[in-house]
């Protein structure tokens, strides 16, 4: 399929995709094709039941981690967040992952650990890792390996509890008609027979009263509103100065769509100079289009309060450059993994924690780049190609002594 690549650069990045060092430049590739063709298709589906990591055979073509190992801070951190998760038991039923069981993912966790906090130094670290540990990349959008590195962030908006003439659009918690299955998937409205049927798309639940009762918190701005559907969460300054933090809890299980390449088509942005401010700044002057934009796409999302950081699909923190998501239907839960992508704050280690509305199939990552205006100038910015890397312990290797497994 031909894709102009303006349109699935700003599908994918700023505030409109959620809801993503340099170790070795060959892998890194800075698109800019403007307005040409461009046939790459980034969200290009595996075939049904494969999965989206290969093994890596060939030493030679395993990256070199020296680089990366010179910047660990919050990788721990993160490190914990994910064996926090594998402790669950609700993780067990997303392993085995190709010939990964739960034990052998949990043991690779527990010796990263070891050896990020061992105090080694980058270029020691760097021969242990290739020496004790498999090496797997991911496919890609193309079968070579090719991955499309976003960004995404959190933002800090103005809000309240109760609806004022300054705040009069809502987020919403989940209502009592969305039926959720076993392992979180939507189901859909469960209507007064016992029935389930689709849920209502945004179009139709922002023209009908059905979710009256269910708002969480009002902010002053319907695009605020739309950009936190997309990010996935949203700290909130109340009137009275506190900051909570609210999440994503669900969606009305309708597939994102892009609202961008309308709006270049349209003739009311300019495609080469499109970002999330340039969007803001249209919508603040046209608040009456607001509307008939966002709801080109009808994935609708609900949030519930949260404290402390925001988290990810994992229900765990989401820590600046150290979480990515990707589609959880194809790449393991909580992994460690390498991003060899040239961005302008490198990402080097991270763990796979998250997902997104439009972060679907082998080709696409996006990292989670933190919390405020910088945070989202950053994510805005961020669209690289690289490759993505995994790693596990290899089976045979020996138990690391001291291994008190947390």
């Amino acid at each position: 399929m031909k894709i102009r690549i303006t349109f699935i650069g700003l599908l994918l990045v700023i505030a409109f995709l959620v809801l993503a060092g340099c170790q070795q430049k060959r892998s890194a590739v800075v698109i800019d094709h403007k307005d040409k063709e461009y046939q790459k298709d980034y969200t290009r589906p595996l075939p049904p039941g494969e999965l989206a990591l290969r093994k890596i055979a060939d030493p030679s073509q395993i990256p070199d981690y020296t680089q990366a190992f010179s910047d660990l801070d919050g990788l721990l951190a993160a490190i914990n967040n994910s064996l926090n998760f594998m402790a669950k038991s609700s993780s067990k039923k997303f392993y085995p992952y190709g010939d990964i069981t739960h034990e052998h993912a949990v043991r690779s966790l527990r010796e990263l650990k070891i050896l990020v906090a061992s105090g080694l130094s980058p270029r020691q670290l760097n021969k242990v890792l290739r020496e004790r540990f498999d090496t797997y990349i991911s496919v890609g959008c193309d079968s070579q390996g090719t991955v499309l590195f976003t960004g995404y962030y959190t933002p800090i908006l103005d809000g309240s509890l109760t609806r004022t003439d300054r705040f009069k659009y809502p987020l919403y918690k989940s209502p009592d008609d969305l039926i959720k299955g076993p392992d979180g998937a939507i189901l859909g409205q469960k209507g007064p027979d016992g029935r389930i049927r689709k849920y209502p798309s945004r179009q139709d639940l922002q023209n009908s009263n059905i979710l009256a009762g269910n708002e969480l918190v009002w902010l002053d701005n319907a695009f605020e509103v739309y950009i936190v559907h997309v990010q996935g969460s949203a700290k909130i300054r109340m009137p009275g100065g506190q900051i909570d933090t609210i999440g994503y809890d669900a969606h009305n299980g309708w597939e994102y769509e892009s609202i961008v390449h309308k709006m270049i088509a349209d003739g009311k942005l300019a495609s080469k100079n499109i970002n999330l401010k340039a969007m803001i700044d249209y919508f603040k002057a046209h608040p009456d289009e607001v509307d008939l934009y966002i709801n080109k796409n009808p994935r609708f999302v609900f949030f519930r309060f949260e404290k402390g950081d925001p988290k990810g699909s994992i229900n765990e923190p989401v820590t600046p450059f150290r979480t990515i998501a990707t589609d959880k239907n194809i790449y393991p839960r909580a992994m460690f993994t390498f991003a060899a992508v040239d961005l302008e704050r490198p990402v080097g280690f991270a763990l796979d924690q998250d997902t997104g509305g439009a972060i679907r199939a082998a080709g696409r990552c996006d990292v989670y780049m933190g919390v405020g205006d910088r945070a989202g100038e950053l994510a805005g910015g961020t669209y690289r190609e690289g490759r993505l890397y995994y790693l596990f312990i290899k089976p045979d290797a020996d138990q690391t002594a001291g291994n008190d497994g947390q």
